[in-house]
């Protein structure tokens, strides 16, 4: 009788790397944000008359261009009710371009030639963020692929109209957060910033960091300065026999 073992060692290995690769500046990260919309100009492939949705947002839609028609008037399968959904990058602005990614929510079979019409995407907060307009590419390089037919992508399709504000050039203070928690991280991080800067970070626990900036450089300059810094760190690495 063959018997098989499996042992598993954690092992610490010793590491170098840069502070901006084991940990993040809190406050700045991305933001998704969604819409509702309609793709239109498909071939038979849209929604079906089983989904109401689809055919009340057509209806709507059309009232807002000044023509008046029945729900129940409207039979075209050229049409899907779609989610659009897209992340505003940390420090966008006005005018920039972000990818958006287009899903099905309807019984449509496949978006496969079809423009997604004027949507206006939203953050957590309700407000406008960006708008997304577009001809759909199936099989691209962002979202999902050419096996998902309801499902698309319109890369740089959506444009930034209201930016997420970021009170750097004022501020004295930054909180760094961890990757990993880890006491023995954290204070190496503190350790190789007060000795680039002087007493100017603080680890308040094994994942945060509170640093205050110099009086004689800017915010920007003091960030990027922090980050560039190497660290010699441990990484617990597990080794599975």
């Amino acid at each position: 009788m063959r018997y098989i073992f499996l042992l598993a060692f954690i092992i610490a290995a010793a590491y170098s790397a840069k502070i901006k690769d084991l940990a993040s500046v809190i406050g700045v990260r991305e933001n998704q944000v969604i819409g509702y919309g309609l793709v239109v100009g498909l071939s038979g492939t849209g929604d079906g008359s089983s989904s109401k949705f689809t055919i009340q947002s057509i209806a709507n839609m059309l009232q807002s261009v000044n023509v008046k028609l029945s729900p129940n008037d409207i039979k075209s399968k050229n049409v899907a009710a779609v989610m659009v959904t897209g992340r505003l990058p940390a420090f966008a602005r006005q005018g920039d371009a972000i990818d958006i990614s287009v899903s099905s929510i309807g019984d449509a079979k496949s978006l496969m030639g079809g423009t997604l019409l004027l949507t206006a995407l939203k953050g957590v907060d309700g407000e406008i963020y960006a708008l997304a307009q577009g001809s759909l590419a199936l099989g691209g390089s962002v979202g999902r692929g050419g096996n998902h037919p309801t499902a698309a992508t319109i890369p740089s399709g959506g444009i930034v109209e209201r930016e997420v504000a970021y009170d750097i050039a004022t501020a004295t203070n930054a909180s760094l957060s961890l990757k990993n928690s880890s006491f023995d991280t954290a204070k190496k991080l503190q350790d190789a910033i007060n000795a680039r800067f002087g007493d100017s970070a603080l680890a308040i626990d094994p994942r945060t960091l509170q640093i205050q900036k110099p009086e004689n450089m800017s915010m920007v300059e003091f960030m990027a300065a922090v980050l560039e810094l190497d660290v010699d760190y441990s990484a617990e690495q597990k080794v599975v026999i």
